[in-house]
């Protein structure tokens, strides 16, 4: 028994390290292929074959010379703005983030209670005179803001490799993903994989299809202004895409782009 036990965590133990081996070959090959697909690109095209019948997809591979200096500036200035300088991970972003979370978890803990209270009490009355019982309000069923520290290393171990399940084990797996790719490739390459595969829109991948489905031009020729509007946009294209010139966006493009001048690119 306790041989066949050892043998399983052996077997395990195997299975995991050829895992990793998997993903380090995987990146360090990207060092002269482009990568085909990420796993959410993957995951998303099933989403709208299933929900539409058709995958309506723009995509179209920019090397870095190909992308406006602008638009690299402002997504570091928006998303990360020590990407030159960190190993892969803001620890202190990850600290504040994990707070913040918790504050915003305990907000809407203490929202329902008082909701809960009130609709126990709104129950109690209507028993007491004979009228129907109320439905339960919206507040209990609301699920807190999280809000992430990822850098734009860890946002590209997660687009490439990784589900969108919330766990330690992915979440450690991501770390160790985003230090291969830290380890194995150049700033310069992480950013333009990241550039050429995020999500700018449902369907829209990558700076060039962002660019010209937004702007009308090329990714090469995205203004300061243009390429701010854009960076804005990436915590949440499937959001700010139905309205991509809100006054929300172009406030947040005038502040990205007021901080481009102080990016520093690898």
């Amino acid at each position: 028994m306790i041989k066949q036990f050892w043998r399983v965590v052996l077997l395990l133990v195997l299975a995991g390290l050829s895992l990793q081996a998997y993903f380090a070959l995987r990146i360090a090959l990207m060092n002269v292929l482009a990568p085909q697909s990420t796993t959410f690109q993957r995951s998303e095209m099933s989403r709208l074959l299933r929900e539409q019948g058709r995958i309506a997809w723009s995509q179209d591979w920019r090397d870095a010379s190909q992308i406006s200096t602008h638009a690299r500036r402002a997504v570091i200035a928006s998303e990360d703005a020590g990407f030159a300088d960190h190993d892969g991970v803001e620890w202190d972003a990850i600290e504040k983030a994990w707070d913040r979370n918790n504050r915003a978890q305990q907000r809407v803990q203490a929202q329902q209670k008082r909701a809960q209270e009130r609709h126990e009490r709104a129950v109690a009355r209507a028993k007491k005179r004979g009228r129907p019982i109320p439905e339960a309000p919206s507040a209990l069923n609301t699920v807190p803001k999280v809000v992430g520290g990822s850098t734009i290393t860890q946002q590209l171990a997660k687009n490439l490799f990784l589900s969108s399940e919330r766990n330690f084990v992915r979440k450690g797996q991501e770390f160790v993903i985003t230090f291969m790719l830290e380890g194995l490739l150049s700033k310069d390459r992480i950013l333009e994989i990241y550039l050429n595969n995020v999500e700018w829109g449902e369907g829209v991948f990558g700076v060039q299809a962002a660019s010209r489905h937004y702007h009308g031009v090329d990714a090469s020729q995205l203004s300061g202004f243009q390429a701010a509007r854009l960076a804005v946009m990436l915590p949440a294209p499937k959001r700010f895409e139905k309205n991509p010139r809100s006054a929300y966006v172009s406030g947040r493009a005038a502040t990205v782009a007021a901080r481009m001048g102080a990016v520093e690119l690898p």
